[in-house]
């Protein structure tokens, strides 16, 4: 039987009308709305699409949002001072520095730049902290994201074998940490594991996130299994992701699309966590 489409796009849009229905409250409580800055240094293509994707997200939903549209020839030294001006401006409850950056800068310390208190993205070190001994803060939005949609279609993670595929800062420790969180028993696998295909095949829950178009096939998935394909690449073809799609879907129970699955998830977190940085201000 093949498997069931996790509809992302679904998922996201009912929790942008939670997020909608929420600022309402915040604003009547609080006499102001949210407020989420974005950061471009530089003209790549691809982070205006997905900055501009944010903005009108942001406005569904009845946020504010502002941008900084910065040359690519900034240096990193007036980006860190772009950075602390946001930090102290009290009318900004979000602050998000788009990546990648020119070369001249250090993604690294930029995002530590950021107050973590306005770290939507929840990428800084102490928000990266936060969550790796299990305390509350600011959640990388797409990982948050992959946690929505398994709650979603009810995915019981207690005990259950999860394994993630890649490691990045941005995905894969974040989502591996969040499943050991819900109790999961959780095996993260990388570009050293030995026989990849077999350790993938365990999986209860199988979360690919390491950019490699269509790495897993059918012999990495386990019969039942629950797919989450984070993986975004473009090939002849179109966008794939970082499973083979056809085949997974006739062994796995349920399995998101590329696209139309964790990518939309990405926006709607964003909404949530720049709602919840709102909240957690005095």
């Amino acid at each position: 039987m093949a498997a069931r489409i996790i509809d992302g796009k679904a998922v996201a849009a009912s929790v942008r009308g939670r997020v909608a229905d929420d600022v309402k409250t915040f604003e009547a409580e609080r006499g102001r709305t949210p407020h989420l800055v974005t950061v471009i240094v530089g003209d790549d293509p691809a982070s205006e699409v997905y900055v501009a994707g944010k903005h009108r997200a942001c406005k569904e939903v009845g946020m504010r949002s502002s941008h900084h549209g910065l040359p690519a020839e900034t240096t990193e030294a007036e980006l860190l001072a772009l950075v602390g001006e946001l930090n102290r401006d009290v009318d900004v409850d979000g602050i998000l520095v788009q990546l990648p950056v020119p070369e001249q800068i250090d993604p690294d310390r930029v995002v530590a730049t950021i107050d973590p208190a306005k770290d939507v993205d929840g990428l800084t070190p102490v928000n990266a902290g936060l969550l790796a001994h299990g305390m509350p803060g600011l959640v990388s939005c797409t990982p948050a994201g992959v946690m929505e949609l398994l709650g979603h279609e009810g995915v019981d993670l207690e005990g259950a074998e999860a394994v993630v595929v890649g490691r990045s800062k941005l995905v894969g420790v974040p989502v591996a940490r969040l499943l050991l969180a819900a109790n999961a028993t959780v095996t993260s696998c990388h570009s050293r594991t030995r026989d990849l295909a077999a350790t993938c095949r365990r999986a209860d829950v199988l979360v690919a996130a390491v950019g490699s178009p269509r790495l897993l096939g059918a012999d990495a998935i386990k019969p039942g299994a629950v797919v989450i394909d984070v993986g975004v690449n473009r090939t002849e073809e179109g966008l794939v992701g970082d499973v083979d799609f056809g085949p997974a879907s006739e062994i796995a129970s349920a399995i998101t699309p590329v696209p139309g699955g964790v990518g939309p998830m990405t926006i709607a977190m964003l909404l949530v966590n720049t709602l919840a940085a709102a909240r957690a201000r005095v």
